[in-house]
């Protein structure tokens, strides 16, 4: 066995990706364990590797020991046991500059960007080439000829707060690039993206390959990319390697079952319901971003008992400024709100509650919960005001504690107690309270925001599912979601959204994918 070898300055090492063979083994991970306070497994004895010109799939439900591995991976966390080995040359990473040293980048879900800086200054910043005299003409004109290699359409002056979720994304790839990577992670690539930026996305990933890159996307939910991108799939299911295939092998079907380890389903019928009078009627809505700016531009529609209305939209187009004003946490700049008939346009969100809104945010820990409260203290944040839990100002505990066991096992929550302090929880997990106690009240309107993003395909499958019943209880929901998938398969009615605007209002049955995605990008001005 070679001697193991801390990571020494890059060019010590500049020899070592000289002359790649297509399909020699590049990175390779033998036996990584990984055990987190409170005797947490996250990884036991993982074996991994990944050829040069191969899209590599990582597998797995929320808390499956993805992250775990791919932090590893990266230096961002040391192994407890375990080898990773190098084109052969085994390596201990300190950090990710180690890491990046050796070959390896990094494409996190959640950008590490500088907003205020331009997309040249973000790729420059923390390269071993920034340490001494820049030219910036050259620097400029490498970083564009790198984007042109894979497909990629960047401005290298831009400031990064101008740019979309999809352009944040081609700057760190393009980053990595710039520093040498030859072994590309990538933290649910696509999450964030419209149709058409996947697309591209994968065609770059094809040309990479091309080029005898290796790629290891980390996928929670996404299946059909895996199936569409990857050549082989490591799948994980509690910190263990439960599988490994050959992607032309597989299914959706097959994937999904591996990864939660029962049957899933993804055609979920929408039972036939008969819409009855109307709940919500939006009338010309108006409503400022935190910058102050207008992010939501005279919006108008109307959602009936048993229907659900599904906002389609890439981040940042004023879906999450719909949500809000919706609920009251925002103020309407102009245009009215009428809540089976009432107008609800200025009332406090305490009084929307008991009229009946119910509201699921999309920040589930910064706005959903309260991390240090038990799962029996989030639960009465939405009960406190009820007259079946409060006695002349004091709170039935017992109560809201059977209150919070039954949504515990309706809901399938993944807890030892009620009493365990909700920071615990699985992000699935999280989310199911949060629907429990929303759903448990039977509110008539539902705003669901992001109610299956990063979730899992088990922990989606339920959430979608309870939605679908919520409209067969005679409920009327507005869906927001950034999954056209999802989008259409739960929809009675599609309002794509761009900067700010409803673009057009389609029954779900006439609606097509290419369609709304080219509305969502801006592509699309008439139906």
């Amino acid at each position: 066995m070679p001697k193991v070898k801390d990571v020494e300055p890059i060019e010590l090492h500049g020899d070592i990706w000289k002359h790649i063979t297509p399909g020699e083994v590049i990175l390779e991970a033998r036996g990584i364990t990984k055990r987190y306070p409170g005797g947490v497994l996250a990884n036991d004895h993982i074996d991994f590797k990944i050829r040069a010109g191969e899209v590599h799939a990582i597998l797995g439900e929320n808390g499956a020991g993805k992250t775990t591995l791919m932090s590893i991976l990266f230096g961002l966390i040391q192994p407890d046991a375990g080898e990773i080995y190098v084109r052969g040359l085994q390596v201990r990473f300190r950090s990710p500059e180690d890491a990046i040293r050796m070959g390896i980048g990094m494409v996190h879900q959640h950008r590490k960007l500088v907003p205020a800086h331009t997309v040249l200054e973000n790729i420059l910043l923390g390269h071993p080439k920034s340490k001494g005299v820049i030219n910036i003409k050259d620097a400029e004109e490498e970083v564009v000829a790198i984007a042109e290699r894979y497909g990629f359409r960047v401005d290298p002056r831009a400031r990064v707060w101008q740019l979309t979720e999809g352009e944040k994304q081609v700057v760190e790839i393009v980053k990595a690039l710039y520093r040498g990577a030859k072994i590309l992670i990538l933290d649910e690539p696509t999450s964030a993206l419209t149709p058409v930026e996947t697309e591209r996305l994968l065609e770059s990933i094809e040309t990479m390959t091309q080029d005898a890159l290796g790629v290891v996307p980390f996928i929670t939910h996404k299946l059909p990319m895996v199936l569409a991108i990857s050549d082989e799939v490591t799948i994980l299911r509690r910190g263990r390697v439960v599988d490994r295939l050959k992607t032309a092998e597989a299914t959706e079907q097959i994937l999904a079952q591996k990864m939660v380890g029962r049957p899933v389903i993804f055609d979920l019928k929408k039972p036939d319901v008969t819409p009855g009078k109307p709940v919500i009627q939006v009338e010309d809505l108006s409503a400022r971003n935190n910058k102050g700016l207008i992010a939501l531009k005279n919006v108008s529609f109307t959602v009936r008992e048993g229907e659900i209305l599904g906002i389609a939209g890439v981040a940042g187009n004023g879906q999450h400024e719909l949500a809000e004003t919706l609920m009251g946490l925002r103020p309407a700049e102009s245009g009215r709100i009428l809540f089976n008939g009432q107008d609800v346009t200025h009332l406090p969100i305490l009084d929307r509650w008991k009229l009946g809104m119910g509201y699921t945010p999309a920040e589930r820990t910064d706005v959903g919960s309260i991390g240090d409260f038990t799962l029996v203290e989030n639960v009465a944040m939405n009960y406190y005001f009820d007259n079946r839990y409060n006695h002349a100002g004091f709170l039935d505990y017992r109560g809201l504690r059977q209150l919070t066991e039954r949504i515990i096992e309706e809901f399938d929550v993944a807890t030892p107690s009620p009493d365990v302090k909700i920071q615990t929880l699985s992000g699935g997990n999280l989310q199911k309270i949060i629907l429990g106690r929303v759903l448990s009240r039977e509110p008539k309107l539902i705003i669901a925001n992001l109610p299956a993003q990063g979730l899992d395909v088990g922990a989606t499958e339920f959430v979608q599912r309870k939605l679908l019943e919520a409209r067969s209880n005679q409920a009327a929901v507005i869906l927001i979601s950034e999954d056209l998938d999802e989008i259409l398969s739960l929809s009675d009615w599609i309002a794509p959204m761009y900067e700010g605007e409803i673009v057009d209002i389609l029954p779900a049955a006439e609606a097509k994918k290419d369609i709304i995605g080219a509305m969502i990008a801006g592509l699309h001005q008439e139906h």
